[in-house]
C-alpha cells in the first residue's frame, strides 16, 4: 500500500518536455529535406548533435536505410545558444523551446517513400535532467506535398501492482496503461536571457580592454598629441571638439568593421565550433602564445610600413574623410599595442559561439578608446592632469602580457579535453598559473627585469600593490593542487576529476580520508567513488545485501553520467561537512546510472513494461525504468532513502541545492529507521 501512495503523491511525476513532429519538404525533383521539429516546454533545454566527449548526451539521429534512398551529409541544425557548463568544464550547445532539424536525401525510387528514423536526446532544465531517451520517427514523401506527424516523446502512465509482489527490480512485471501524452508547450519569457548575459559580459571586458590598451606606450602618447592636433588646427573650440568626436566615432567604426569581418568569414555555424574544434584551439593558444611574447619585449607585432604610409597620404585631405584616415593610421601605427590585446578579445568573442560576440566586443574596446579623445578635446585643461610617458607604460604592456600567457593555456587546455590526452590535467595547469603570476609578482617587484624596461629606482604605490594582488592569487591557487576546489576560478582548470590524483598531489586513500584496500575491506560490488571517499554500490541487490549486513538503510541515487545537476549536487551539497560524514558512515549508497551505455548481460535482457514490444538492451534503460515504475519518476538527480524491506522512510526528494534541507531530509530518513 506504501507504494500507491508514492505513487500518487506530490513529488512523483512523469515528466515529458518534448514534443517531436516529422514533415518532408520537397527540394528538388530527386532531394527531399526530412525536417524534424521538437517543440521544448519552457525552462527546459535540448542538446545539441555536437557534445564534447564526457559532456551531455547529444542529440543522435538514426535513418532506416533501403535502396530507395540515400542520405546526403549529416543532419543540420539551428544556431542554439552555447554557454560554458562549469560542472563539466566545457562550453556547451543546447536549444530552448523549439529546435529543428534537417536531412537531405535522394529519391532513387519514384514511388511514395515511408522512411523510419529514431531520435535519441536528453533534456535538462535547472533542477533535473530526463534520462536518454529513444523516440521513433515516420516521414512520408508524396509529390510536393508536406506531410506532418506529430510524436510524443514518451507515455504517461497509470501503474498498478498487486499488493502481494515484492518491488524489486526483478519483479516489475506492473500492468501499465499507456495514453499518450498532449504536451502544451508554453512561450518562454526567457528566450535570450542567458545569450544578453554572455554578451553583456563581452561588452564589459573588451570595455576594460580598451582602457587597458589606451595605457599602453603605443596609444597613450597619442592622447595629448592628436587632441592638441585638432585644438590647433580648428577655428573654434566647438569646431575642434567636433572634429575629436568624429575621431572617436571613426575609431569605432574601424574597430566594429573588424569585428564584422570577423562573423562575416567564420560565421555562426564556424563560430559555435570553435570552442570544441581542437585545431582551433591550438591555434588559439599559439597566437596568444606569440602575443605574450610580443607584449613582454622579445619583439614587436607591427604592419607592414607602406600601409601607414598610405592612410596618412590620405589623412592629409582634411575633412571627416581626412579625419576617418587618421583614425585608422592610429590602429595601424599602434597596433604593435592592441594588435595582441584585440586579437585575444576576438578569439574569446568568437569561441563563445555567437556571431554577434566578435562586433559587440570590437564595440566595447573601441569605445573605451574613443571617450578619451572627445573628452580631452572637450575639456584641454584636464590633459595637465595626465601622467607623462615614461617606464609605467611598458609595465602596463609587460602586465597584460603575462595575462595573455595565463589566458593561453586555458585553450590549450580545451584541446587537452577534447581528446582526452591527459597532458594538461589539473595540477599540471594550476602549476603553470602559479608560475605565471609568481613570476609576474616578482617582475612587479623590481625582481626581474625585461627588455624594454627602464632603470627602476624606487616602486611606485600602484606597482606594489599590484604585485601583492598578483603574489595573492598565485598563493590562493596553491591549495588547488591538494584537491581544493578554488571556486574564484572554476571556469578556467581542468574539473577536479581530471587530474593525476584526484584527492590532491601527495595525497593517499589513507591520509585523504578514504579507506583503501589495505586498511578496509572493500564489498563485493562496491567501489570508492572519488573525490569524497564515498563507497558506493552500482548493483541493487548487492546494495541491500550489504546494508542488511551492516544494519543501514539504504539511499539510492538516480543519476547520470551526463546529469549536470547530479554533478551539482555532489560537488556543491555531498562535500559539506555536514551532509558528507552521513554519506559515508550512516547510509549504505546505491547509485543507478540511467544513462549507462553498457549491455545488459546474457539472459537479463527483458521485454520493456513501459514500451510492449521493445527489449531493455542497457543498464541505463532497467535502472530507468525501474524508477518510473517503482517511483512514478523518471528526473534525474533523484534520491530514495529506503529500510530493508524496500518500504521508503522519507518522502523521495530532487535536485536539492539547500544543504539545510538535504540534511534535514537524510536526517528524518535515518531517524525513521532507528
Amino acid at each position: 500500500m506504501a507504494f500507491f501512495a508514492l505513487v500518487n503523491s506530490s513529488f512523483a511525476q512523469i515528466l515529458d518536455p518534448v514534443k517531436w513532429s516529422t514533415s518532408v519538404e520537397k527540394i528538388s525533383d530527386s532531394e527531399y529535406d526530412l525536417i524534424v521539429t521538437a517543440t521544448i516546454e519552457a525552462n527546459w533545454h535540448l542538446y545539441s548533435q555536437n557534445v564534447p566527449e564526457n559532456g551531455p548526451i547529444p542529440t543522435t539521429f538514426s535513418f532506416k536505410k533501403t535502396q530507395d534512398f540515400e542520405l546526403i551529409g549529416k543532419p543540420s541544425e539551428e544556431k542554439g545558444h552555447t554557454v560554458h557548463d562549469p560542472v563539466f568544464d566545457m562550453k556547451i550547445k543546447y536549444f530552448e523551446n523549439k529546435a529543428t532539424f534537417k536531412q537531405r536525401i535522394k529519391v532513387l525510387s519514384k514511388n511514395p517513400l515511408k522512411i523510419a528514423g529514431i531520435v535519441e536526446f536528453m533534456v535538462c532544465d535547472d533542477s533535473s535532467c530526463l534520462p536518454p531517451t529513444e523516440i521513433d520517427l515516420e516521414f512520408l514523401t508524396a509529390g510536393n506535398t508536406k506531410k506532418t506527424t506529430t510524436v510524443s516523446s514518451s507515455e504517461n502512465t497509470e501503474i498498478t501492482v498487486p499488493t502481494d509482489t515484492i518491488n524489486t527490480p526483478e519483479a516489475i512485471g506492473a500492468q501499465v496503461n499507456k495514453e499518450k501524452v498532449d504536451v502544451a508547450v508554453s512561450a518562454s519569457t526567457n528566450k535570450n536571457k542567458t545569450r544578453s548575459r554572455s554578451l553583456l559580459t563581452i561588452f564589459i571586458i573588451a570595455f576594460f580592454s580598451g582602457f587597458a590598451a589606451l595605457l599602453t606606450p603605443c596609444v597613450f602618447p597619442m592622447v595629448p598629441m592628436t587632441v592638441s592636433f585638432f585644438t590647433k588646427q580648428s577655428k573654434s573650440k566647438a569646431k575642434g571638439v567636433k572634429n575629436a568626436i568624429i575621431y572617436g566615432i571613426s575609431i569605432i567604426i574601424i574597430y566594429v568593421l573588424l569585428g564584422l569581418l570577423v562573423s562575416a568569414v567564420f560565421g555562426a555555424d564556424a563560430l559555435n565550433a570553435l570552442s570544441t574544434n581542437v585545431w582551433f584551439n591550438i591555434i588559439f593558444f599559439l597566437l596568444l602564445i606569440v602575443f605574450a611574447i610580443s607584449f613582454l619585449g622579445a619583439f614587436e607585432i607591427v604592419l607592414p610600413s607602406s600601409w601607414g604610409t598610405t592612410v596618412d597620404a590620405q589623412a592629409d585631405r582634411g575633412g571627416i574623410i581626412g579625419i576617418f584616415f587618421m583614425a585608422l593610421a592610429l590602429a595601424i601605427v599602434s597596433f604593435s599595442c592592441t594588435g595582441p590585446i584585440v586579437g585575444t578579445l576576438l578569439v574569446e568573442a568568437a569561441s563563445g559561439g555567437n556571431q554577434v560576440g566578435p562586433i559587440i566586443g570590437m564595440l566595447g574596446f573601441s569605445l573605451a578608446l574613443a571617450i578619451p579623445f572627445a573628452l580631452f578635446a572637450a575639456f584641454p585643461g584636464w590633459l595637465n592632469s595626465l601622467p607623462k610617458s615614461g617606464g609605467w607604460l611598458n609595465t602596463v604592456k609587460v602586465v597584460l602580457g603575462f595575462l595573455e600567457l595565463a589566458l593561453a593555456f586555458k585553450f590549450l587546455s580545451n584541446a587537452d579535453l577534447v581528446l582526452q590526452l591527459h597532458w594538461l590535467e589539473r595540477e599540471v595547469f594550476l602549476s603553470i598559473w602559479i608560475a605565471v603570476f609568481l613570476t609576474l609578482a616578482f617582475y612587479l617587484f623590481g625582481k626581474i627585469q625585461l627588455p624594454h624596461d627602464s632603470p627602476l629606482t624606487h616602486i611606485s604605490v600602484g606597482r606594489l600593490s599590484l604585485g601583492i594582488l598578483s603574489l595573492t592569487f598565485a598563493i590562493y591557487m596553491i591549495p588547488g593542487l591538494w584537491g581544493a576546489p578554488l571556486n574564484l576560478i572554476s571556469a578556467f582548470p581542468p574539473a577536479q576529476h581530471y587530474s593525476e590524483s584526484p584527492y590532491g598531489v601527495g595525497s593517499s586513500r589513507m591520509n585523504s580520508g578514504m579507506p583503501s584496500r589495505e586498511n578496509y575491506e572493500i564489498p563485493d560490488g562496491a567501489h570508492l567513488m572519488p573525490p569524497h571517499n564515498i563507497l558506493a554500490f552500482n548493483d541493487y541487490d548487492k546494495g541491500l545485501a550489504y546494508a542488511k549486513k551492516v544494519n543501514k538503510p539504504v539511499m539510492l541515487d538516480f543519476t547520470g553520467h551526463a546529469c549536470v545537476n547530479c554533478r551539482k549536487m555532489e560537488q556543491n551539497v555531498w562535500a559539506k561537512n555536514e551532509i558528507l560524514p552521513i554519506l559515508k558512515n550512516e547510509v549504505v549508497l546505491i547509485s543507478l546510472y540511467v544513462d549507462d551505455k553498457r549491455p545488459l548481460e546474457n539472459g537479463e535482457e527483458i521485454e520493456s513494461k513501459l514500451h510492449p514490444g521493445k527489449k531493455l538492451k542497457y543498464i541505463g534503460q532497467k535502472w530507468s525504468e525501474f524508477q518510473i515504475i517503482q517511483y512514478g519518476a523518471n528526473a534525474q538527480p533523484f534520491y530514495v532513502l529506503m529500510a530493508h524491506n524496500e518500504e521508503n522512510l522519507t518522502d523521495p526528494v530532487g535536485y536539492t541545492p539547500d544543504v539545510e534541507d538535504y540534511h534535514n531530509w537524510l536526517k528524518k530518513g535515518i531517524a525513521n529507521f532507528k
